[in-house]
């Protein structure tokens, strides 16, 4: 059983499958090969052929429903999937965020097409949601000789691995959460975020032995294998198996992309999450939009409404929300030249997904004076360190508005 939050851990949920389908030593397609597919897309939904990307206002908020591809109800497996033989159930606990939802709903029938079966949870439906999904799952993962997580952190899944059994557990990557989950893995420290401020608060002290359990879980022994399958240049604890993950399956599945001559930025949750101020955050992007010629902005799942109003609006740039994650988006295209990024997870995966198509991925540090009186005190040295550990980027100086 597999248990996914949003689209990048379904992603990764695909790419962990595809490579013990393939084999740890089996080679990737070619860019463009014979078994590459331009895109899976256009049949997706009863024959409605989607766009390369999608280009919304910013002011709206909501998905729009995908024609003839409606939500199962809760707790039931989607009547389309046709492949019960897979041995792979992903169970979906899905979350508020509609931009969120609709990635997870795109990604979801990408696994269906790929032969595994889906469950979608109405895990946060209300006040008695998450006892009638642990009830209904209880029984399932009793008997799951593997369990597959997208995020360590979660409490919904912490909750859910006291209740398993499962002798071998799978971390696939949830972005740069992974690398602070194993950090934290390898000295037996709490599982906390990395942006997360302060001590325990009421809720964490009555969750705390639920936590403390399901650390247990995510601790190899001698009746339990841990494998982290991912991205992020980790080393592994003691007993843990660090599995790479190259985006054989992305590769094989998307692309190669068509290129536009300009540079794309790509947005992140920085202001969302309280690491970065909005206004600082404004002014690097004006400045990075005009010292490269950026004329597009790819919105996180998790920007606010407002702040994409303010970058299209103020600064002019063509917002971007994409229906899947990025790495599927850039592989299909089109896409700019030079794809240009705050210190975030694509800077590590980007260059997995689109190595030899001849983009360049570039990032641009976060200055210190950018964070907030709130941030983490270990905020700037992680986001230092998700830059200088990427492998097959660029990185670039800020130029301030000023000297323009």
């Amino acid at each position: 059983m597999a248990f996914v939050e949003s689209p990048v851990q379904l992603l990764n949920v695909l790419e962990w499958s595809y490579g013990r389908m393939t084999g740890a030593d089996a080679a990737a397609p070619e860019p463009g090969g014979p078994d590459a597919v331009r895109s899976p897309l256009p049949t997706l939904y009863d024959g409605v052929p989607r766009q390369p990307y999608e280009t919304v206002e910013p002011y709206e908020t909501e998905e729009p429903e995908p024609p003839g591809a409606p939500e199962p109800a809760s707790g039931e497996a989607d009547p389309r999937d046709r492949s019960a033989h897979a041995g792979l159930t992903v169970i979906v606990l899905a979350p508020h965020d509609p931009m969120t939802r609709g990635q997870l709903r795109r990604m979801a029938e990408l696994a269906r097409r790929a032969g595994h079966t889906v469950r979608w949870e109405e895990a946060r439906g209300g006040a008695g949601a998450p006892a009638q999904t642990i009830a209904g799952l209880a029984p399932l993962l009793r008997r799951a000789s593997r369990v597959v997580i997208g995020d360590p952190f979660s409490r919904y899944v912490q909750l859910l691995l006291t209740i398993a059994r499962a002798r071998d557990v799978v971390v696939v990557d949830d972005g740069t959460a992974t690398m602070e989950f194993v950090a934290q893995l390898a000295v037996g420290s709490r599982l906390v975020r990395w942006h997360r401020r302060g001590g325990l608060g009421a809720r964490d002290l009555v969750f705390a032995p639920f936590a403390a359990a399901a650390r247990r879980r995510l601790t190899p022994g001698e009746d339990r294998r841990v494998e982290v399958f991912t991205a992020m240049p980790v080393q592994a604890p003691p007993g843990v198996t660090v599995t790479p993950n190259d985006f054989a399956w992305t590769r094989s599945a998307f692309g190669p992309p068509r290129l536009t001559r300009g540079t794309d930025l790509v947005g992140t949750s920085l202001v969302e999450t309280g690491v970065v101020d909005l206004d600082h955050y404004l002014t690097a992007v004006a400045s990075l939009a005009r010292t490269h010629g950026a004329t597009r902005y790819f919105a996180h799942r998790r920007e606010s409404t407002d702040k994409l109003r303010r970058i299209g609006g103020e600064l002019g740039l063509e917002i971007v929300r994409p229906d899947l994650p990025l790495e599927l988006i850039a592989r299909r295209g089109p896409i700019g030249r030079m794809i240009l990024s705050f210190p975030s997870t694509v800077v590590h995966t980007l260059p997995l997904a689109l190595a030899g198509t001849g983009i360049t991925v570039a990032v641009c540090d976060v200055d210190p004076a950018w964070l907030t009186e709130t941030a983490s005190p270990r905020a700037g040295d992680f986001l230092s360190g998700v830059t200088g550990t990427a492998r097959g980027i660029h990185r670039v100086p800020y130029v301030p508005a000023s000297t323009l």
